[in-house]
């Protein structure tokens, strides 16, 4: 049976390609674009034949179920996007999960995203992290910025050039000003820039710089609490106790036989 390939393309740099992905692109029978002018170029420059079928957040509800019946007819697909992965704040979920549900093989190429290239060189956690990408535009953006307060974890935000202002203004507001950000733009292209320092810092250089380009914002998570005096006090008692178990030769209540 035919499947449908998740196929992720440069997000800049378009020698970030793999050479998988390349292998993919020419080999399957059509290629579904979220802008068909902007693969025509990455296909054109990969010398690969134009095979394209539009697929974009605006049709996708329309034709994602004839895509799926073509290719369980026996056509391989490719899903890309104008830059990155599939699914990740771009078009994808809704065919991905049609034909899962369709019982039709889905197979997803590792490669390009915005996210992970600006959390490793944030500097901050990488163990842990949640990914937020753009955040509501207008109804439930505070609130939902207000229930990440308390968030331990590293948050990565993706932002148009247009709102990133508006968008620290509403970090310093949630987070404190003092919180710690690293702010990447325009990620493997020419003018790539990451700007790092608290809140307050990065939103006073770019009222000051002009925002341009297309903006990954990584905030680090909130510190863990410290232990409270008392929380010492406590802690030091008990292991006072354990302690003293130990000197006797006692055996501590919740020392258990290796298993």
């Amino acid at each position: 049976m035919a499947k449908l390939y998740i196929v992720p393309t440069p997000i800049g740099n378009l020698d970030d390609i793999t050479l998988r992905a390349v292998k993919v692109l020419r080999e399957v029978d059509f290629v579904l674009a979220e802008d068909t002018r902007t693969t025509s170029f990455l296909l054109k420059h990969l010398g690969i034949e134009q095979k394209l079928r539009s697929h974009h957040k605006f049709n996708e509800h329309a034709t994602v179920q004839m895509v799926a019946e073509t290719i369980a007819a026996g056509h391989d697909a490719a899903l890309v996007s104008d830059a990155g992965t599939p699914g990740i704040s771009d078009p994808g979920f809704l065919l991905v999960r049609t034909c899962v549900e369709a019982g039709i093989e889905v197979e997803t190429l590792p490669g390009a995203t915005a996210l992970i290239p600006a959390l490793v060189q944030s500097g901050f956690p990488c163990d842990r992290f949640c990914f937020e990408g753009f955040l509501p535009q207008k109804k439930g953006r505070m609130k939902h910025l207000q229930s990440l307060r308390d968030e331990e974890r590293t948050m990565i935000f993706y932002e148009s050039p247009y709102r990133v202002v508006r968008c620290l203004e509403q970090f310093v507001e949630c987070f404190g000003a003092d919180r710690e950000v690293s702010v990447s733009r325009e990620l493997t292209k020419k003018f790539e820039q990451t700007v790092r320092g608290t809140l307050a810092e990065v939103l006073d250089h770019f009222r000051t710089h002009e925002p341009k380009g297309e903006f990954v914002l990584v905030v680090r998570g909130k510190s863990r609490r410290r232990p409270s005096e008392a929380d010492g006090a406590e802690s030091g008692a008990e292991n006072g106790a354990e302690n003293d178990a130990d000197d006797r030769g006692e055996t501590h209540p919740n020392e258990n036989d290796h298993e």
